[in-house]
């Protein structure tokens, strides 16, 4: 019985040969690859550390020594030092995800666009 369905050619490989690599074995033996991985870890380990190291300090002297933080910023104030410190390590967090993100849709998406390129030669 005829079929229309073409039928896909399966090319025999020789005893010893290595099959062809896939995409993805490509991209990881890239050494751009490599780098960009490199270059991402650094960043995000570098970005979360300037976060979390001032939020939790800020949060183990609310913790152990709160009267430091509710001092009053001058004389007949409302308004204590823990307000603006806290206030700057919430614009702090912004600005890193900031950072973050213009070398993401900057340097690391042309990279990813350079290894995408090599990988499908």
């Amino acid at each position: 019985m005829p079929s229309n369905a073409k039928q896909a050619t399966v090319l025999p490989v020789r005893a010893g040969a290595k099959p062809p690599l896939t995409v993805q074995a490509r991209i990881r033996q890239n050494p751009k690859f490599a780098e960009l991985v490199a270059k991402r870890t650094r960043l995000a380990i570098l970005l979360s550390l300037i976060v979390l190291v001032p939020y939790y300090a800020f949060m183990m002297v609310t913790a152990f020594k709160p009267a430091l933080l509710a001092q009053p910023i001058s004389e007949g104030s409302i308004i204590t030092i823990g307000w603006p410190i806290g206030a700057l390590i919430i614009i702090g967090a912004w600005l890193t995800t900031a950072v973050y993100i213009r070398r993401a849709n900057g340097e690391f998406d042309q990279l990813n666009q350079e290894i995408l390129a090599e990988a499908a030669q």
